[in-house]
Protein backbone atom coordinates (compact mmCIF):
# COMPACT_ATOMS: atom_id res chain seq x y z
CA UNK A 1 0.00 0.00 0.00
CA UNK A 2 1.32 3.45 -0.88
CA UNK A 3 2.23 5.86 1.90
CA UNK A 4 -0.58 7.92 3.38
CA UNK A 5 -0.95 11.50 2.19
CA UNK A 6 -1.21 14.41 4.62
CA UNK A 7 -4.98 14.57 4.01
CA UNK A 8 -5.29 10.86 4.77
CA UNK A 9 -3.22 11.21 7.96
CA UNK A 10 -5.45 14.07 9.12
CA UNK A 11 -8.63 12.19 8.28
CA UNK A 12 -7.61 9.02 10.11
CA UNK A 13 -6.39 10.93 13.18
CA UNK A 14 -9.65 12.88 13.33
CA UNK A 15 -11.82 9.79 12.82
CA UNK A 16 -10.19 8.08 15.79
CA UNK A 17 -11.39 10.86 18.10
CA UNK A 18 -15.03 9.95 17.49
CA UNK A 19 -16.61 7.35 19.76
CA UNK A 20 -19.28 4.90 18.76
CA UNK A 21 -22.78 6.24 19.35
CA UNK A 22 -21.81 9.90 19.64
CA UNK A 23 -23.94 12.55 17.97
CA UNK A 24 -21.80 14.55 15.56
CA UNK A 25 -22.68 17.75 13.67
CA UNK A 26 -20.64 17.46 10.49
CA UNK A 27 -19.03 20.05 8.23
CA UNK A 28 -18.35 19.43 4.53
CA UNK A 29 -14.85 18.49 3.31
CA UNK A 30 -12.27 16.80 5.52
CA UNK A 31 -14.59 16.78 8.58
CA UNK A 32 -17.16 14.84 6.55
CA UNK A 33 -14.51 12.36 5.41
CA UNK A 34 -13.31 11.84 9.00
CA UNK A 35 -16.81 11.31 10.40
CA UNK A 36 -17.78 8.85 7.69
CA UNK A 37 -14.50 6.97 8.05
CA UNK A 38 -15.28 6.57 11.76
CA UNK A 39 -18.75 5.24 10.83
CA UNK A 40 -17.23 2.73 8.40
CA UNK A 41 -14.64 1.46 10.89
CA UNK A 42 -14.83 1.64 14.69
CA UNK A 43 -18.00 3.71 15.19
CA UNK A 44 -20.85 2.12 13.18
CA UNK A 45 -23.51 3.62 15.46
CA UNK A 46 -22.32 7.23 15.23
CA UNK A 47 -25.19 9.64 14.54
CA UNK A 48 -24.24 12.09 11.81
CA UNK A 49 -26.16 15.36 11.47
CA UNK A 50 -25.71 17.73 8.54
CA UNK A 51 -26.96 21.30 8.60
CA UNK A 52 -29.58 20.65 5.92
CA UNK A 53 -31.63 18.66 8.43
CA UNK A 54 -30.50 15.09 7.75
CA UNK A 55 -30.31 13.04 10.94
CA UNK A 56 -28.49 9.71 11.20
CA UNK A 57 -27.37 9.83 7.59
CA UNK A 58 -25.16 7.04 6.20
CA UNK A 59 -23.86 8.26 2.83
CA UNK A 60 -22.18 5.73 0.57
CA UNK A 61 -20.17 8.57 -1.01
CA UNK A 62 -19.02 11.89 0.46
CA UNK A 63 -21.50 14.72 -0.16
CA UNK A 64 -20.63 17.70 -2.36
CA UNK A 65 -22.55 20.00 0.00
CA UNK A 66 -25.05 19.86 2.83
CA UNK A 67 -27.77 19.84 0.15
CA UNK A 68 -26.48 16.70 -1.58
CA UNK A 69 -29.33 14.25 -2.18
CA UNK A 70 -27.12 11.41 -0.93
CA UNK A 71 -27.59 12.73 2.61
CA UNK A 72 -31.40 12.78 2.48
CA UNK A 73 -31.61 9.42 0.72
CA UNK A 74 -29.57 7.66 3.40
CA UNK A 75 -30.83 9.53 6.50
CA UNK A 76 -32.92 8.02 9.25
CA UNK A 77 -35.15 11.08 8.91
CA UNK A 78 -35.05 14.66 7.67
CA UNK A 79 -36.28 17.64 9.68
CA UNK A 80 -36.54 21.39 8.99
CA UNK A 81 -33.27 23.28 9.38
CA UNK A 82 -34.49 25.44 12.32
CA UNK A 83 -35.29 22.28 14.28
CA UNK A 84 -31.73 21.00 13.80
CA UNK A 85 -30.52 24.02 15.73
CA UNK A 86 -33.30 24.42 18.29
CA UNK A 87 -34.09 20.78 19.14
CA UNK A 88 -30.64 19.22 18.70
CA UNK A 89 -27.80 21.73 18.87
CA UNK A 90 -29.14 24.39 21.25
CA UNK A 91 -30.83 21.72 23.36
CA UNK A 92 -27.42 20.20 24.12
CA UNK A 93 -27.89 16.97 22.17
CA UNK A 94 -24.80 17.32 19.95
CA UNK A 95 -21.69 15.66 21.39
CA UNK A 96 -19.19 16.85 18.77
CA UNK A 97 -19.22 19.67 16.25
CA UNK A 98 -16.71 19.08 13.46
CA UNK A 99 -15.60 22.29 11.75
CA UNK A 100 -13.14 23.61 9.19
CA UNK A 101 -11.97 27.17 8.60
CA UNK A 102 -9.74 29.38 6.46
CA UNK A 103 -8.00 30.86 9.51
CA UNK A 104 -7.51 29.82 13.13
CA UNK A 105 -5.70 31.63 15.93
CA UNK A 106 -3.91 30.44 19.05
CA UNK A 107 -7.16 30.31 21.04
CA UNK A 108 -9.10 28.29 18.49
CA UNK A 109 -11.18 31.19 17.14
CA UNK A 110 -12.12 30.63 13.49
CA UNK A 111 -12.52 32.77 10.38
CA UNK A 112 -14.60 31.61 7.43
CA UNK A 113 -15.85 35.04 6.35
CA UNK A 114 -13.16 37.23 4.71
CA UNK A 115 -9.43 37.51 4.13
CA UNK A 116 -8.42 41.14 4.51
CA UNK A 117 -10.69 43.87 5.82
CA UNK A 118 -14.41 43.18 5.99
CA UNK A 119 -15.23 46.33 4.01
CA UNK A 120 -12.69 45.68 1.25
CA UNK A 121 -11.67 42.00 1.47
CA UNK A 122 -8.95 40.43 -0.62
CA UNK A 123 -11.03 37.24 -0.60
CA UNK A 124 -14.64 36.74 0.40
CA UNK A 125 -15.12 33.25 1.89
CA UNK A 126 -18.28 31.10 2.08
CA UNK A 127 -19.28 32.65 5.39
CA UNK A 128 -20.59 31.50 8.73
CA UNK A 129 -23.40 29.08 7.95
CA UNK A 130 -24.14 27.28 11.20
CA UNK A 131 -20.53 27.32 12.42
CA UNK A 132 -20.95 30.05 15.10
CA UNK A 133 -23.86 28.16 16.68
CA UNK A 134 -22.03 24.83 16.48
CA UNK A 135 -18.95 26.38 18.10
CA UNK A 136 -21.09 27.84 20.88
CA UNK A 137 -23.46 24.96 21.65
CA UNK A 138 -21.87 21.60 20.78
CA UNK A 139 -20.51 19.87 23.87
CA UNK A 140 -17.08 20.09 22.23
CA UNK A 141 -15.72 20.95 18.81
CA UNK A 142 -12.94 19.49 16.69
CA UNK A 143 -11.36 21.57 13.93
CA UNK A 144 -9.60 20.32 10.81
CA UNK A 145 -7.41 22.90 9.09
CA UNK A 146 -4.25 22.55 7.00
CA UNK A 147 -1.39 24.56 8.45
CA UNK A 148 0.42 27.49 6.88
CA UNK A 149 1.36 30.83 8.48
CA UNK A 150 -1.52 32.32 6.43
CA UNK A 151 -4.10 29.96 7.96
CA UNK A 152 -2.71 29.60 11.51
CA UNK A 153 -2.46 33.30 12.31
CA UNK A 154 -1.58 35.49 15.27
CA UNK A 155 -4.72 37.54 14.62
CA UNK A 156 -7.78 36.66 12.57
CA UNK A 157 -8.88 38.96 9.79
CA UNK A 158 -12.45 38.33 11.02
CA UNK A 159 -13.80 36.20 13.86
CA UNK A 160 -16.63 34.05 12.51
CA UNK A 161 -16.81 31.40 15.25
CA UNK A 162 -15.52 31.83 18.79
CA UNK A 163 -13.19 29.34 20.39
CA UNK A 164 -11.65 30.57 23.64
CA UNK A 165 -11.74 34.29 22.82
CA UNK A 166 -8.55 35.78 24.22
CA UNK A 167 -8.10 32.90 26.65
CA UNK A 168 -8.11 32.68 30.47
CA UNK A 169 -11.84 32.30 31.03
CA UNK A 170 -13.11 34.42 28.14
CA UNK A 171 -15.26 31.60 26.80
CA UNK A 172 -16.92 30.97 30.16
CA UNK A 173 -17.69 34.67 30.52
CA UNK A 174 -19.23 34.76 27.03
CA UNK A 175 -22.01 32.38 28.02
CA UNK A 176 -21.14 29.75 25.40
CA UNK A 177 -22.48 26.39 26.57
CA UNK A 178 -20.00 23.97 25.00
CA UNK A 179 -16.41 23.30 26.05
CA UNK A 180 -15.03 24.78 22.85
CA UNK A 181 -12.32 23.39 20.55
CA UNK A 182 -10.82 20.37 22.27
CA UNK A 183 -8.67 19.29 19.31
CA UNK A 184 -7.29 20.93 16.18
CA UNK A 185 -6.14 18.40 13.59
CA UNK A 186 -3.53 19.87 11.26
CA UNK A 187 -1.30 18.29 8.63
CA UNK A 188 1.63 18.30 11.07
CA UNK A 189 -0.16 16.92 14.12
CA UNK A 190 -2.65 17.75 16.83
CA UNK A 191 -3.15 20.84 19.00
CA UNK A 192 -5.18 20.87 22.21
CA UNK A 193 -6.01 23.70 24.62
CA UNK A 194 -3.79 24.20 27.67
CA UNK A 195 -5.96 23.48 30.74
CA UNK A 196 -5.02 26.77 32.44
CA UNK A 197 -4.43 29.32 29.66
CA UNK A 198 -6.73 27.76 27.00
CA UNK A 199 -4.07 28.53 24.39
CA UNK A 200 -3.62 25.78 21.82
CA UNK A 201 -0.50 23.72 22.39
CA UNK A 202 1.18 21.03 20.35
CA UNK A 203 0.41 17.62 21.85
CA UNK A 204 1.12 15.16 19.01
CA UNK A 205 3.03 14.97 15.74
CA UNK A 206 2.73 12.71 12.73
CA UNK A 207 5.69 10.42 12.11
CA UNK A 208 8.67 12.14 10.50
CA UNK A 209 7.53 15.65 11.47
CA UNK A 210 9.33 17.70 14.12
CA UNK A 211 8.19 20.46 16.45
CA UNK A 212 10.34 22.83 14.36
CA UNK A 213 8.31 21.83 11.28
CA UNK A 214 5.14 22.58 13.22
CA UNK A 215 6.43 25.96 14.35
CA UNK A 216 7.33 26.89 10.77
CA UNK A 217 3.71 26.26 9.73
CA UNK A 218 2.19 28.45 12.45
CA UNK A 219 2.11 32.24 12.61
CA UNK A 220 2.63 32.55 16.35
CA UNK A 221 5.12 31.23 18.93
CA UNK A 222 3.75 27.71 19.27
CA UNK A 223 3.35 26.40 22.80
CA UNK A 224 4.58 22.84 23.34
CA UNK A 225 2.99 20.38 25.74
CA UNK A 226 5.18 18.76 28.37
CA UNK A 227 4.81 15.52 26.46
CA UNK A 228 4.45 15.38 22.68
CA UNK A 229 3.20 12.05 21.38
CA UNK A 230 3.61 10.51 17.95
CA UNK A 231 0.33 9.82 16.17
CA UNK A 232 0.08 6.11 15.41
CA UNK A 233 0.19 5.53 11.64
CA UNK A 234 -3.01 4.47 9.87
CA UNK A 235 -3.78 0.78 9.89
CA UNK A 236 -4.37 -1.15 6.69
CA UNK A 237 -8.06 -1.42 7.58
CA UNK A 238 -8.37 2.35 8.04
CA UNK A 239 -6.57 3.09 4.78
CA UNK A 240 -8.61 0.50 2.85
CA UNK A 241 -11.88 1.98 4.14
CA UNK A 242 -10.83 5.58 3.46
CA UNK A 243 -9.48 4.94 -0.04
CA UNK A 244 -12.54 2.90 -0.98
CA UNK A 245 -14.77 5.75 0.24
CA UNK A 246 -12.79 8.30 -1.77
CA UNK A 247 -12.82 6.07 -4.86
CA UNK A 248 -16.62 5.66 -4.68
CA UNK A 249 -16.94 9.41 -4.25
CA UNK A 250 -14.78 10.21 -7.28
CA UNK A 251 -16.73 7.75 -9.42
CA UNK A 252 -20.10 9.12 -8.29
CA UNK A 253 -19.07 12.72 -8.87
CA UNK A 254 -17.87 11.95 -12.41
CA UNK A 255 -21.37 10.95 -13.46
CA UNK A 256 -23.43 13.65 -15.18
CA UNK A 257 -26.25 15.20 -13.21
CA UNK A 258 -29.59 14.80 -14.97
CA UNK A 259 -32.31 17.21 -13.91
CA UNK A 260 -35.88 16.20 -14.81
CA UNK A 261 -37.58 18.76 -17.02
Amino acid sequence: MSAATRDELMTVAAARMLSNGCVCFVGIGLPSAACNLARLTHAPDIVLIYESGTIGTKPDVLPLSIGDGELAETASFVIPLPEVFSHYLQAGRVDVGFLGAAQIDRYGNLNSTVIGSYEHPATRLPGAGGAPEIAAHAKQTFVMCKATPRSYVARLDFCTSAGFGNGVGARARSGARGRGPQAVISDFGILRPHPATEELQLTALFEGITSADAQAAVGWALSLADRIDTVAPPTDAEMDALRALNARTREAHRKPVRIPV
